[in-house]
């Protein structure tokens, strides 16, 4: 039993911590959250850890699981034994691998709590993965989604009442992403001061859609010959992301290569790989744009317009909520890089609308966005799920005594 002088002790599972957006809002969220009255670790199922180091207390906070290959059975009673150690009252997933092996570690344990999360709505999950979710789908109590859109496709393929998800935005620190001077970065990337830039923050995968990007560069050129356009993040890396959209990230990379090649942009793309400044990055940018096929929550968003930087995204999932059209950034349909083009144009060659955008966008982050409400929102997940089970604790209670 939870007592008012105990903290909740939370384990956060996730597949690994590379640079990815749910690794990233893990992190955020262990780190923010009320340490008086929860006590939080995060656990990974791979020893691939680069934003390991930006978790705090991470020498007692995080530990790894490691999944030594795609069938390893042994991660679920090496799982349980280290949510009994701790003696957890809730442990909530992030991405697949996490999700089935938390499920079933946090049963064998005995932990109150179990909360899966959703967290980007994929167009044709595989036939495994939907029947190990359905299969697992009674050990959960609730699921937590980053969008609406994510919400009804989870209840919807995996068969999960739709009573148990409830929506958590992602949130970003609008201290870290806030508006600065481009001077020191764009002199550092060697970018003149006068040159306009666009940016795309973004892992080489497929549902990210970079195709669609350059090719409404290609076209943004024509009348912006002098447009420099940044690809910020790298090929996926992590061992034991299992959903196709985790793999052949090597090949998709090579592909875009080939593509900047075949349209004849080379010299106006720089490369820069995974960051750790990213939010100097942004601020060297005068757009940032997201071509995805689909998302839960883009982070990028929120972090580009956090740092006053008017965005340009495809209107897929929850974005037409996350940007406000007009007013903080541009939507334009899928497959509408000409759209694109256009929207990038009308940006580059008005300098007030881009400022009072950047600005606008800002100001809607802050909020709606911030860290401060994820973890509020996160947080009251957690109480309504130990007040759900105790709840039906003693109920069950109640009817034993009643039958005897």
């Amino acid at each position: 039993m939870i007592t008012t002088n105990s903290r909740i002790c939370v384990v956060l599972v996730i597949d690994d911590l590379e640079y990815g957006g749910a690794q990233r809002q893990a992190i955020e969220l262990a780190n923010n959250i009320d340490r008086e009255r929860f006590n939080v670790h995060v656990c990974t199922l791979s020893d691939y850890i680069p934003l390991g180091s930006q978790l705090r207390d991470s020498e007692h906070r995080l530990h790894i699981v490691k999944k030594k290959n795609k069938v390893d059975f042994t991660v679920v009673p090496r799982l349980a034994r280290l949510l009994k150690s701790l003696n957890v009252d809730i442990v909530h997933s992030y991405l697949f691998s996490a999700d089935i092996a938390s499920r079933l570690a946090g049963r064998l344990a005995g932990t109150k709590v179990i909360i899966g999360s959703e967290r980007s709505p994929y167009s044709s999950p595989k036939k495994r993965h939907i029947l190990a979710y359905k299969l697992t789908r009674k050990c959960v109590d609730l699921m937590i989604a980053n969008s609406k859109t994510g919400a009804q496709f989870n209840s919807r393929t995996y068969a999960h009442p739709a009573c148990d998800y409830r929506v958590v935005y992602n949130g970003v620190d609008t201290e870290r992403f806030r508006p600065q001077s481009n001077i020191v970065i764009r002199k550092e990337l060697d970018i003149p001061a006068e040159k306009q830039v666009i940016g795309i923050f973004a892992s080489f995968k497929p549902a990210k859609n970079h195709t669609m990007l350059l090719q409404a560069f290609k076209k943004v050129l024509y009348r912006f010959p002098d447009t420099q356009l940044l690809l910020v993040g790298d090929q996926l890396v992590g061992n034991i992301q299992l959903g196709s959209e985790m793999k052949g990230t090597s090949d998709y990379h090579a592909r875009m290569e080939a593509l900047i090649d075949e349209l004849g942009i080379r010299d106006r793309c720089s490369f820069l790989g995974n960051r750790d400044d990213v939010e100097r990055i942004y601020s060297a940018c005068d757009i940032t744009v997201l071509s995805s096929l689909h998302e839960g929550t883009p982070n990028v968003l929120l972090e580009s317009m956090a740092c006053g930087i008017p965005v340009v995204a495809t209107n897929v999932c929850d974005n037409s909520y996350i940007v406000k059209e007009g007013q903080t950034g541009f939507l334009v349909e899928l497959g509408d890089d000409a759209g694109m083009a256009d929207r990038l144009q009308t940006l580059l060659e008005n300098d007030i609308l881009r400022q009072r955008m950047g600005q606008q966008a800002r100001a809607w982050v802050m909020g709606e966005f911030s860290i401060t409400q994820l973890v509020e929102r996160t947080e009251s997940v957690y109480l309504e799920a130990l007040g759900r089970k105790r709840n039906k604790c003693w109920q069950d209670s109640l009817f034993i005594s009643d039958t005897n």
